[in-house]
């Protein structure tokens, strides 16, 4: 079993940034491919960024404004998100596959999940 625990969410102006960290416990890591999504109320769940074993992908949502990051030592991605606008607000999760898969952007491709934070921006 894989297990997921997002950390870092909260309320940020406009404008201002959130380092949000899901930690991975189960499996061995390092075969994980980690996906960051988020869904804001009545809208889809839609792809932000992930991890693949061959390297980090943004989804469109956060491309020129977000970065993602892993440290192996602490079995933890790191997504990084700068010049937040109210739009980004919505519940962030992580999920994880079991493959190395940099084109991994359907929801469906994950089974495992976090249970998501909440990232609410003001304006």
């Amino acid at each position: 079993q894989v297990q997921l625990v997002e950390s870092g969410g909260g309320l940020v102006q406009a404008g201002g940034s959130l380092r949000l960290s899901c930690k991975v416990s189960g499996r061995t890591f390092s075969i994980y491919t980690i996906g960051w999504f988020r869904q804001a109320p009545g809208k889809e769940r839609e792809f932000v960024a992930g991890m693949a074993w061959s390297g980090g992908f943004i989804g469109d949502p956060m491309k020129g404004r977000g970065s993602i990051s892993r440290i192996d030592a602490e079995n933890t991605v790191l997504m990084q998100m700068h010049n937040l606008i109210p739009e980004d607000t919505a519940v962030y999760y992580c999920a994880a596959m079991l493959e190395d898969k940099r084109t991994a952007v359907w929801e469906k491709e994950y089974p495992y999940w976090g249970q998501g934070t909440q990232v609410t921006v003001s304006s």
